[in-house]
């Protein structure tokens, strides 16, 4: 089969690799229909996540159709339309127990990372019953591949750990495709504003339409001032970090209220600095999080209900054959005014 992979930082190639097979009983083979480029495919390409090996196929978001299970699969049939979650969960470990399940001691964050992942023809999904969900029938597939990681990161690491309440005011730093999906999903609870922050004039106009009330380019504001401005002097309750660099760290800190709450979202390959002399008497709350992808369901049914529409959020689409071009695209997002792109399957 073809395949998108890794071979170090800043090197990536799209050729022939195995036909995965069934290892365990509980595995799913997919055929991919569907899949999609995310900021993290990028920070792997930089260096950011060294645990991320030469060899490795990348890509932790699609929705595709069974083509094989394991003898101990009892949820799913050859056939079966699914949506891929970008967390793998076992389903009975500690963690997973906890609702954590991206720290399942057997899976977690593992498709594209520690092993091969959907940016193929095929990929397999270890523990298939608690890491696939059925699709609908007439559902639309395009959208739902922004419900395997975008939508849930956005929700879970920014809104539900932002503790995002009515009436508040709510600052979202990166207005990149899980920027908007925090400002989406944080419209679910009525802030009474929400402030988008991004270099891409681009991207904040987009994000206007998707229901920012103010943007500010940090290239040409003041960004504390123009926060002030709009706070009447008293800066957000919530403050999401979208980026992963240290400079929208820091300003998160910057701009943050007394009592407020800063929800890292960022995929961080620097240090950062943290500014304890001036917040450590400030109350605040600072929270990290990988997905867990409990909110899949909840999202799933938004979407069809169609409360949520995730194609706003899709600016681009290519074969799967074009997935080099594709990523060109997606990494030079001001440039090409590219959100998130889909990638169809060829051979599909």
């Amino acid at each position: 089969m073809k395949a998108l992979v890794y071979h170090g930082p800043g090197k990536k190639s799209f050729e022939e690799k195995p036909k995965p097979e069934i290892i365990a009983p509980t595995d799913a083979i997919v055929k991919i229909l569907k899949t999609t480029i995310c900021g993290t495919d990028l920070h792997i390409l930089k260096g950011d996540v060294p645990e991320v090996t030469d060899g490795r196929i990348l890509g932790h978001e699609g929705v595709g159709v069974i083509e094989a299970t394991g003898s101990n699969v009892a949820n799913f049939k050859i056939g079966d339309h699914v949506l891929i979650s970008c967390i793998t969960s076992c389903g009975k470990c500690e963690y997973c127990r906890k609702g954590m399940y991206s720290h399942c001691e057997n899976g977690g964050w593992i498709l594209g990372h520690l092993i091969d992942g959907t940016q193929a023809e095929y990929v397999r999904i270890p523990y298939a019953d608690t890491s696939l969900y059925h699709i609908p029938e007439g559902a639309n597939e395009e959208a739902l591949v922004m419900l395997s990681d975008i939508l849930p990161t956005g929700y879970e690491c920014g809104v539900l750990n932002g503790q995002v309440k009515p009436g508040d005011t709510v600052a979202i730093v990166g207005a990149g495709p899980i920027g908007l999906a925090s400002l989406l999903t944080a419209q679910f609870y009525s802030p009474a504003a929400i402030i988008m922050i991004d270099l891409d004039n681009n991207r904040l106009q987009v994000s206007k339409k998707f229901g920012a009330t103010h943007t500010i380019n940090s290239t040409g504001q003041n960004i504390v001032e123009e926060i002030m401005a709009i706070t009447g002097n008293k800066c957000v309750d919530t403050a999401i970090e979208a980026v992963g660099i240290p400079a929208t760290f820091e300003i998160c800190q910057a701009i943050i209220a007394a009592g407020g709450h800063i929800a890292n979202v960022g995929v961080h390959g620097k240090s950062v600095n943290l500014h304890l002399e001036s917040l450590w008497s400030k109350n605040i709350t600072i929270t990290t999080r990988l997905v867990d992808t409990v909110t899949t369901p909840l999202l799933l049914k938004t979407v069809i209900s169609k409360k949520l529409d995730p194609l706003l959020l899709i600016t681009h689409r290519f074969r799967l054959t074009e997935i080099l071009e594709a990523y060109e695209t997606f990494g030079h997002a001001e440039k090409e005014k590219s959100l998130k792109v889909i990638l169809s399957n060829d051979t599909a």
